[in-house]
């Protein structure tokens, strides 16, 4: 008789309120949220923290206590909440304070309006958090690239890199006005890419493909829109020969899809680039 499969972990729901929201920049919002709710919660292993924001659809009743495994076991999957996934900025274990930052674009998306709008007092329901990525202090330098999705990712991990080790940023933004102050070690190299009327990750792609590698072992971060960071994958671990474990990279979105259609195919996308890309030869010069 074959073992029975253990029951898959439920992720723990947190509910919080928004308790201040400043506009970082003319596309960025960041919201702080705290509140009794976040009591259980924690984070700090890793730099790249996410958390999935539930958006419980206004016209479908949901059972009380919320509970998403109860939702997803009694309801239709078009009833049931949307989610949005977002990097944790920071997190503050003595004030139970969470921050997010937002890309916001007018009306567009689901998520980016709501930051746009929320007041002190609204509430929120959210799980995690999930992470992967930090800083290795044994590396002999750090490679971090990605657009506006990964920037809260890119800031969590300079403030965390090891002094001393030679670390550069390159992060590509819509435009000039988009830049930010960032807590970055001395000496650490932050190169920023506006895009303008370019293609998502043109600039980000060159600038990484013409920079010339330091010795040494490297960890890079690279994260973003999905068909650039396919572009940048084959740039390291083919061209490069970097090894994989050595590398944090994944596509946050795709151009063209929204979270539910790109998080459906996300694993068969990373499954299929990671086939050629094995196979394929080292570019020449």
């Amino acid at each position: 008789m074959a073992a029975e499969r253990p029951a898959r972990k439920q992720p723990t729901l947190h509910r919080a309120h928004v308790v201040r929201t400043e506009r970082l920049t003319p596309h960025m919002v960041r919201v702080v949220l705290g509140g009794d709710g976040l009591g259980n919660f924690t984070a700090g292993e890793f730099t790249d923290h996410y958390v999935k924001l539930v958006f419980p659809l206004p016209e479908v009743t949901y059972p009380e206590p919320f509970d998403m495994a109860r939702i997803r076991a009694e309801l239709p999957r078009d009833q049931w909440p949307r989610t949005r996934t977002y990097t944790v900025r920071s997190w503050d274990p003595a004030a139970h304070e969470l921050a997010l930052d937002f890309v916001v674009h007018g009306d567009e998306g689901l998520a980016g309006p709501w930051a746009a709008a929320a007041e002190p007092g609204d509430e929120i329901l959210f799980t995690g958090p999930g992470g992967a990525y930090a800083p290795d202090a044994d590396a002999d330098w750090h490679l971090l690239a990605g657009d506006e999705s990964a920037l809260p990712a890119i800031a969590a991990s300079l403030a965390r890199m090891p002094a001393g080790t030679p670390v550069h940023a390159f992060i590509e933004v819509a435009g000039p006005e988009e830049r930010q102050e960032l807590d970055a070690p001395a000496g650490a190299e932050i190169t920023w890419l506006p895009r303008g009327a370019a293609p998502v990750g043109r600039e980000l792609v060159a600038a990484v493909r013409e920079w010339e590698f330091p010795p040494g072992r490297v960890q890079a971060f690279v994260h973003g829109e999905a068909g650039f960071v396919k572009e940048l994958r084959r740039l390291l671990r083919i061209d490069h020969d970097i090894p994989r474990e050595a590398l944090s990279i994944s596509g946050y979105w795709r151009t063209g899809h929204d979270e539910d259609g790109w998080q459906a195919s996300k694993r068969d996308w990373n499954q299929r680039v990671e086939a050629e890309q094995e196979t394929a030869p080292a570019a020449t010069s």
